[in-house]
């Protein structure tokens, strides 16, 4: 049985560019803080990925090459030259780890409460970019009412672009966080934009004193190559195929809308069936799919994500992700609808 993949939101499978570019990190064994040529040979490297990755994403300011967006968050959030974290209800559990006695900023129509964010000073507001459960766009590039607000009562906002890297250009942001696995990079790699290193506290011999622990040659090598491979424009669907999709789903059951969504990550409740009911059922018919973010899904516990959105527990409960990525075929998700009408 050919199964078919649908949890991009998770983890996308490695482009073959990033592969190759991690096989040639892994001929440039050297330790990238080391003096002789060996050493020089690594440390060009890396400089060099950091200035494509800039180039890559319209970056103007600095660049913490970290582990991924856990320790990417943990920086932002924990060495912040702030006296105070603002997040908001729907963020990812690692926001929450990396904050974790944080205040928590309300959600009104997918969008943080712009009430909310007018007592923000001297705080650093940790705002995802895209929603991994619901597909939900809380900031974009072409929406800079957040940032606005953020930066007009004298806040610091740090987006998470997770999900939204490779897919959607950064939104205004003081600090961004890409992970380099969601769109077809290496697994264990990520980075911290920021605008300038002086809006954090130093805290290890790497990365400019800003992060503990040798670089990641070849991950991060691999992160630029998936970047370099193409954006969303590049994939295998085209924009019109993906949002048919959701016209599609709908036929079928109810697909969430909270908010602006974006074109890659499905909301869809089932009329009848529990989430990991339908989980089973697509597994066994060769379907990848999941019930949220992997790091909860095998909770029995309605979503606290989809509570925060409105969403009522019942539908919660028989509501699953479905998530495309750069490798997604018109086809997979012909198969996908034909499955779905007929749980």
């Amino acid at each position: 049985m050919t199964r078919i993949y649908l949890d991009h939101a998770a983890t996308s499978p490695l482009r073959p560019e990033a592969l190759a570019a991690v096989e040639q990190g892994l001929r440039l064994w050297a330790n990238p803080s080391s003096p002789h040529a060996e050493g020089r040979a690594a440390r060009a490297a890396l400089e060099d990925a950091r200035a494509r990755l800039k180039t890559l994403l319209g970056w103007q300011g600095e660049v913490v090459f970290t582990s991924g967006a856990s320790e990417a968050l943990a920086i932002g959030l924990g060495q912040a030259k702030a006296q105070r974290q603002l997040v908001s209800a729907v963020e990812h559990d690692a926001v929450l780890r990396a904050a974790p006695v944080a205040e928590v900023l309300p959600v009104m129509n997918g969008q943080p409460e712009h009430d909310a964010l007018s007592d923000c000073a001297g705080a650093v507001v940790a705002v995802q970019a895209i929603n991994p459960e619901t597909g939900t766009c809380l900031l974009s590039a072409e929406d800079n009412a957040v940032a606005e607000l953020v930066r007009a009562h004298g806040g610091v906002l740090l987006a998470d672009c997770s999900q939204s890297a490779g897919k959607a250009a950064l939104p205004d942001a003081d600090m961004v966080v890409i992970s380099a696995h969601k769109f077809g990079g290496p697994v264990g790699v990520g980075a911290l934009l920021v605008r300038d290193y002086a809006m954090l506290e130093p805290s290890g011999g790497q990365e400019r004193g800003y992060r503990g622990g040798t670089e990641n040659l070849p991950g991060v090598l691999g992160m630029v190559a998936a970047l370099e491979a193409g954006g969303i424009d590049s994939w295998a669907t085209t924009a019109a195929q993906r949002d048919d999709l959701r016209e599609r789903l709908a036929q079928h059951g109810q697909v969430l809308a909270v908010g602006s969504q974006c074109s890659h990550i499905f909301a869809v409740t089932h009329a009848e069936l529990s989430a990991q009911a339908a989980l089973i059922r697509l597994d066994a018919q060769g379907f990848a799919v999941s019930a949220g973010s992997a790091c909860s899904s095998g909770s029995l516990k309605p979503s606290r994500v989809l509570r925060a959105f409105g969403v009522e527990d019942d539908v919660a409960r028989r509501t699953i992700r479905v998530s495309l990525g750069w490798n997604t075929t018109a086809a997979d998700l012909d198969a996908f609808v034909t499955a779905w009408s007929s749980l």
